[in-house]
């Protein structure tokens, strides 16, 4: 009987995570190093891109939030007679579950999946291997930006989809339910504590810098050419949705209990 058959299948298994979680923490350990020597020019430029340029889809996001969680969380309050509780009901399950996921994974998609595709361009095209010949660090100029950029931005873009979903949420409970806005929002801002806001934005701030670190390491590993920066792209997309996932599961008890 071959006892290292076991072995070697859980060799195979697990060194794909190890090398994932290695190659993570790299980005991250090297983005902390240069965070006090980043160009401001390519962290303003990226800022734009991943940040500003998202603004129509941000919009979007917190329009599907906020009339989807009302129409839904409507269902349960009118069988239960809760309407005036519906605010807060509307309010607490945008900023702490629907809104942060929905956001998240749709910033996987667009920050993600361009980030990782311009970084595996840079590199299967050898202008990452150039700026080292001329003495210039790239980690420094273009992908340690990038990192702190694109999860600044994500953080940011939060804020105003839970605004945008909050006015819809209200526009939503008075046309389709009949609830005065005034009732709406008076649970809204009776019932929601400033730790609620705080918990959702943190929460996304982790899942933005999941999207960053994810992306990031997936373009630097591109090899291959055009089908290497696809591959870079789908994985981008596929892992950091499902670190966005694995990340929920993990630090809505911890950011419950904290902040509770």
């Amino acid at each position: 009987m071959n006892t290292a058959a076991p072995l070697r299948t859980l060799g195979r298994v697990a060194l794909p995570g190890i090398r994932a979680a290695g190659a993570l923490t790299l980005v991250l350990a090297r983005t902390l190093r240069h965070l006090p020597h980043l160009s401001g020019r390519e962290c303003l430029r990226s800022l734009v891109l991943y940040g500003y340029q998202s603004l129509p889809l941000t919009l979007g996001v917190g329009t599907l939030a906020g009339a989807t969680v009302v129409l839904q969380a409507g269902i349960y309050a009118e069988r239960f007679g809760a309407r005036q509780y519906l605010g807060w009901a509307g309010g607490y399950a945008v900023l702490w579950e629907f809104g942060p996921l929905l956001l998240g994974l749709v910033m996987a998609g667009r920050v993600g999946a361009r980030n990782a595709a311009e970084l595996a361009l840079l590199k299967t095209n050898g202008q990452l291997e150039g700026l080292r010949g001329i003495s210039l660090d790239p980690f420094r100029y273009l992908v340690a930006p990038r990192v702190v950029a694109s999860a600044v931005a994500i953080t940011c873009l939060a804020t105003l989809t839970y605004f945008v979903a909050a006015l819809w949420e209200t526009v939503a409970a008075y046309f389709a339910l009949g609830l005065p806005a005034r009732v709406f929002l008076g649970s809204f801002a009776d019932m929601l504590r400033p730790n609620d806001v705080l918990g959702s934005l943190l929460k996304t701030a982790v899942f933005g810098t999941a999207i960053a670190l994810v992306s990031t390491a997936a373009g630097l590993a591109a090899q291959g050419g055009a089908r290497g920066v696809g591959r870079a792209a789908a994985a981008a997309v596929v892992f950091g949705c499902a670190s966005i996932f694995a990340l929920d599961f993990l630090i809505t008890p911890l950011l419950a209990r904290w902040l509770t």
